[in-house]
């Protein structure tokens, strides 16, 4: 393979060399700048052969360095050639730094606009003219030049997304999204992010692995008229109907021109989400930029009824699902037959499977035996799936793409037996969850606020967690969606009636064992506080599963949580054991039964 990598390389030097470039960057990012990239535009594992899902390659005239973040130490060592490429730090070594510390003065620093957002073009561009060196955007990508086996995108067809399951029409919400860009001072918005555009027109598609949206780029009027740029041999018939009026359908390489037409026009766009090259692009036409949050974001996490009343459904079919599969996991370990992660991963799906309204997984199920649970965003496809042993710990991580909603939930199960030291920590997580579970908050509170209602526990033992408490999640759309969250940073917007996210604490200890209990949460008003003063808030939780209370330190927990946790058990069993039966209802009715 590094034969292969070394010839890309100089492939992409001698593109440099034609256009007088001492440096080119390459993102682990499309032109869509979403969280998945689908196959025909994962440039940088084709420039240098790593699978990671962060990081950033500079490829400099007789050297290169690849840059990832903290999960990707090992993985990187094992993918990428160290002949070809220095391994250096995304986080600790800035790039725009590093390059101003490599090159000498009037030096030409190559990037595709696409591939990057108008705050990072702004930032870098501003590092490197101090040391007086040009960022300049090529027009054509070196790689795309020379990728000769680029894989096909995908010829799916677009889906029309019933009315019915999406609670309101494409027309209205256009209308009400367009009065929102005249209220910013705009004409017209770009909508970038795929699944905004997707929920605008209550349609899905199947061009991004995990994520069932459709490849494009959307320009919304504030009169709620809108042009799709996209591939337009893959619209289904009767679209125009489904959409409603004002509504029109262009391919991607008219969007260019498009923007050009935009000359006096106010254009809201977000420098932090949207790529540089249609602001740019935009700007040079004659259009006056906006810079703003993407309008669509706040509407489409507050669900309606109709996405609400999907999410529910979904989630109580997903429960039998993954049920099903820690039922059968439990009579193989009983019988001492043990799988690897990757069989387990399989196994699990293969219960999903079972239901016609399943499309795919909502991310890559995580799937850790022992040690490798305490890389929290741990894959087992990036080397050789570990066998689970007994007296251990296994986390599996994992969720659904349904017609109807979008599932996420993690479970920690023992193997065996567990140390009282591994129950505590359980212990300490489970009441953590329970504490945003039980959360009540007035209106006006973000999630950053209740972030530490989740870790007060493992704080007051001198513990704590890497990774935010909880994310947004779609409705048949991103498991990851913004901008709702909760967590230490980046998640100041106000919690509102609708959003749904994540409640998932957990704890790690290197090369030892991970842990993590998510259940998914709807926001709702208060109705279980009576003669308030203010308009409170609470969480309904969507997900039900059993917690395994084999993992469990009862001497650790008030009675009001072993009450939670009693009622919980008793909700899932009540909800699940219409659709289980024999072995599979006997193990419901003992994993439930009250601790």
């Amino acid at each position: 393979m590094s034969n292969t990598i070394a010839a890309r390389l100089s492939a992409i030097r001698t593109e440099m060399e034609k256009s007088n470039l001492d440096a080119f960057i390459i993102p682990r990012a499309d032109e869509y700048l979403g969280e998945y990239v689908p196959a025909h535009n994962e440039r940088m594992l084709w420039s240098s052969g790593f699978t990671g899902s962060a990081g950033m390659l500079i490829v400099l005239k007789d050297s290169a360095a690849i840059f990832v973040d903290g999960r990707y130490t090992v993985q990187v060592r094992q993918q990428v050639d160290a002949e070809l490429f220095e391994y250096l730090s995304l986080h600790d070594t800035p790039q725009a730094q590093w390059l101003t510390e490599k090159l000498s003065a009037n030096a030409n620093v190559g990037f595709d606009a696409r591939l990057h957002t108008l705050s990072w073009f702004n930032n870098t561009r501003n590092t490197l003219s101090k040391a007086q060196i040009e960022l300049v955007a090529v027009k054509d990508n070196p790689i795309d030049l020379n990728w000769s086996d680029r894989p096909q995108a995908s010829s799916e067809p677009i889906m029309a997304f019933s009315e019915q399951s999406a609670g309101r029409s494409s027309i209205e919400k256009r209308c009400t999204i367009g009065a929102a860009i005249k209220a910013a001072g705009a004409d017209v918005a770009i909508i970038a992010a795929l699944d905004s555009f997707c929920w605008l027109l209550n349609i899905r598609g199947k061009d991004v692995p995990r994520l069932p949206v459709v490849l494009g780029t959307a320009l919304l009027h504030a009169n709620g008229d809108m042009v799709l740029f996209t591939d337009t041999t893959k619209l289904p018939a009767g679209i125009e109907q489904h959409v409603g009026s004002g509504v029109s359908f262009k391919t991607e390489a008219e969007l260019e021109a498009e923007l050009g037409k935009l000359k006096g026009a106010k254009v809201l766009a977000s420098p932090d989400t949207t790529n540089a090259w249609l602001q740019i692009t935009a700007r040079n036409a004659g259009a006056e930029l906006i810079a703003g949050a993407d309008p669509v974001a706040l509407p489409k996490a507050q669900k309606n009824d109709a996405e609400l009343s999907g999410m529910k459904a979904c989630h109580i079919r997903d429960g039998v699902a993954v049920s099903r599969f820690l039922a059968w996991l439990d009579s193989e370990v009983q019988a001492e037959r043990l799988y690897d992660e990757g069989q387990l991963a399989d196994k699990l799906e293969s219960f999903r499977l079972e239901d016609p309204l399943y499309q795919e997984p909502s991310f890559d199920t995580i799937s850790a035996a022992g040690a490798n649970a305490a890389m929290c965003h741990y894959n087992h496809n990036d080397g050789t799936p570990a066998q689970m042993t007994m007296n251990s710990i296994y986390l599996v991580d994992s969720g659904a793409q349904y017609l109807d909603g979008t599932t996420d939930v993690t479970r920690t199960i023992a193997i065996g037996e567990v140390t009282d030291e591994q129950r505590k920590m359980v212990t300490l997580v489970l009441k953590g969850h329970i504490a945003i579970d039980q959360a009540k908050f007035p209106q006006g509170t973000s999630g950053q606020q209740l972030d530490s209602f989740a870790r007060q526990y493992l704080w007051q033992h001198g513990f704590d967690f890497d990774h935010g408490t909880g994310h947004g999640v779609g409705h048949y759309l991103s498991v990851h969606e913004g901008p709702q969250g909760i967590a230490k940073h980046r998640s100041a917007v106000a919690l509102l009636p609708g959003m749904v996210l994540s409640n998932e604490p957990g704890y790690y200890r290197a090369n030892e064992f991970g842990i993590r209990l998510e259940n998914l949460v709807a926001v709702r008003p208060s109705v279980t506080l009576a003669n308030c003063e203010r308009d409170m808030l609470e969480f309904e939780v969507l997900t039900f599963i059993p917690m395994d209370a084999r993992l469990i330190d009862k001497s650790l927990l008030t009675s009001a949580e072993i009450q939670w946790f009693n009622q919980y058990h008793q909700q899932v069993r009540e909800k699940l054991s219409p659709h289980m039966q024999g072995a599979e209802l006997t193990w419901l009715n003992k994993v439930t039964a009250a601790i």
